[in-house]
């Protein structure tokens, strides 16, 4: 099985441009002898040069074997579909294993997904602008107004889509429609709304959301009120794969701060917004470099 990104405008590191030259390849299957021995053997007898690579087994008999390598390949652009057919053939085939192959340059097409909190929002739009992401924002969606001219101050589409229970089918497919063939990721900056399996099923791409770290303890309305009545001593937040089951997907990244009963509900709000944006803005750059591999529930980061 392969997934294959376009090739969009190229992706800044740190306001620097990214070699055209450099490729990605992550791969996933089950563990056995000569497994880096054959990837790294097809690389090489196509004249690519390894300059990066991660691997993980979760176990020696049985486990799942993981690796993401970087690697150098002069023209990379005109050979990578030959190259992605090639690997495919004579290694994936008959390791029955699932693989990405692009360019590293390759900027992923993100759509960000916001209610009325805005610390989640502006803070990617703005690691975007400076080029500290190796991402493009083309498209923001809102099922408020509010809003609005912040992001397009940025130069970035806002859609304003709103949601109710009685038109929220009607909504997440005006969402599909608008979204379709444009995006590879889907990021959640606080968007107060669950999605549908079926938005889920559809939309074809991932999906990361970001939530504070009650959870479970103080679910819904209020959580930071409810925390300072019971005294807590640490605040985090969580950023995870979205999936049917609510905020029980595959975690990416999380943190914490040490907090103490000096600070009121307005402090503890303001620290939990402060690392809800960190935790939100690593989880997100992680996946747009092909760092996160998913396994079951859990994940692998590179």
């Amino acid at each position: 099985m392969t997934l294959t990104v376009e090739r969009p405008n190229s992706a800044p590191r740190g306001g620097q441009e990214l070699d055209a030259d450099v490729g990605r390849l992550v791969v996933s299957c089950v563990d056995g002898p000569g497994i880096v021995s054959r990837i790294s053997t097809f690389l090489h007898r196509h004249g690519a040069n390894i300059v990066q690579s991660d691997q993980y087994s979760t176990g020696a008999v049985g486990g799942r074997f993981f690796q993401r390598i970087e690697f150098h390949l002069p023209g990379l652009a005109t050979r990578l579909a030959k190259l992605e057919r090639d690997f495919a053939s004579e290694v994936a085939h008959d390791l029955g294993a699932d693989f990405r192959l692009r360019e590293a340059a390759a900027a992923t097409r993100v759509a960000i997904f916001v209610s009325r909190y805005d610390h989640c929002l502006l803070d990617l739009l703005w690691r975007a602008r400076r080029g500290e992401l190796p991402m493009r924002i083309v498209q923001v969606v809102s099922n408020h107004s509010d809003l609005a001219a912040d992001v397009t101050s940025f130069g970035v589409p806002f859609q304003h889509i709103p949601v109710t229970k009685q038109t929220k089918p009607e909504a997440e497919q005006r969402q599909l429609d608008l979204l379709r063939g444009r995006v590879d990721l889907v990021v959640l900056a606080r968007y107060m709304q669950i999605l549908s399996g079926d938005f889920l099923d559809r939309v074809g791409v991932p999906v990361i959301n970001i939530h504070h770290s009650f959870l479970p303890a103080f679910a819904g309305a209020g959580p930071y009120e409810r925390a300072k009545k019971r005294g807590v001593k640490l605040i985090g937040a969580t950023a995870h794969y979205a999936t049917e089951d609510l905020d029980e997907g595959p975690i990416i990244e999380q943190d914490v701060v040490r907090v103490s009963h000096h600070a009121d509900v307005a402090e503890l709000t303001r620290r939990g917004a402060d690392i809800e944006r960190t935790v939100l803005a690593r989880a997100t750059q992680w996946h747009c470099e092909d760092r996160v591999l998913v396994d079951g529930n859990t994940t692998i980061v590179f």
